[in-house]
């Protein structure tokens, strides 16, 4: 159960914190890599700062998993959990392209039960809470209606041979914005084959599965989050009439590389 008016102030939260990553963006602000190909800049460090302060005013109790923070294993302890991706599409911040976002989650006993994700730069804010449905902006959202799997419109830069059934659509960096037009029937499909982390994908996940769609890992599983490793083996979102067929599709990719 979320506590009345709850939703409402963690959106104004990270409402302030995209306020403040968009003042900055496009401008001469410090950037980095932790490791080659993963980037990272000044203002990650200080959005995920403003989040920590007014998230953990909201709730004292809760535990704390973001990219931008050491993990420590005291959040295992937590039943309720802030997860959070600063500014999720940080190569696109970098590069000056609006497909990044802030991304905030709250977790209850492994599942998410709010979710907002803050797109500045496009004037778009996701939002839900869970058993109530999703939101962008002002408008509910649901997923689209589609049954066969070939022609289903997937964001991606290219598609390998194997699956030029599919269609390309307009992608952003941030994974959550991928999976929350999913939710918003904008793209009927996003599968990922790797190991990712549980702040990537928190907020989205329950902004589509809201919005009607079905998510699970990479092979199909549900997905489960305050886990030790913060990690799951991909994620596929999609509208519910392909998710058998995609999951068949992936089956041996997934197998294969999921170790």
């Amino acid at each position: 159960m979320v506590e009345a008016g709850l939703t409402d102030a963690v959106a104004a939260v990270v409402a302030e914190a995209s306020a403040l990553a968009l003042r900055q963006w496009r401008t001469d602000f410090v950037r980095w890599e932790k490791s080659p190909g993963d980037p990272v800049c000044a203002v990650d460090l200080e959005v995920n700062a403003l989040l920590r302060d007014r998230l953990s005013a909201l709730l004292p109790d809760a535990g704390w998993l973001s990219e931008e923070t050491a993990d420590n294993a005291d959040r295992l302890g937590c039943t309720r959990l802030w997860v959070v991706d600063p500014i999720d599409g940080t190569r696109d911040y970098i590069r000056g392209r609006d497909g990044w976002a802030v991304s905030v989650a709250l977790v209850d006993a492994g599942r998410p039960v709010i979710g907002v994700l803050d797109a500045g730069a496009r004037g778009q804010v996701f939002r839900a809470e869970l058993g109530q449905g999703a939101w962008r902006n002002d408008a509910r959202i649901a997923v689209g209606d589609r049954q066969a799997f070939s022609g289903s419109r997937v964001p991606t830069d290219a598609l390998p041979k194997v699956d030029r059934d599919l269609v390309v659509v307009a992608k952003p960096n941030s994974i959550a914005l991928r999976i929350a037009m999913v939710a918003a029937d904008e793209a009927d499909l996003v599968a990922t084959l790797r190991w990712g982390w549980e702040w990537d994908v928190a907020a989205a996940v329950l902004i589509a599965a809201e919005a009607g769609a079905r998510v699970t890992d990479a092979l199909g599983q549900p997905l489960a989050f305050n886990t030790p490793r913060a990690q799951a083996f991909g994620v596929v979102t999609c509208v519910p009439g392909i998710h058998a067929a995609a999951i068949e599709r992936l089956r041996e990719r997934a197998v294969a590389l999921s170790g």
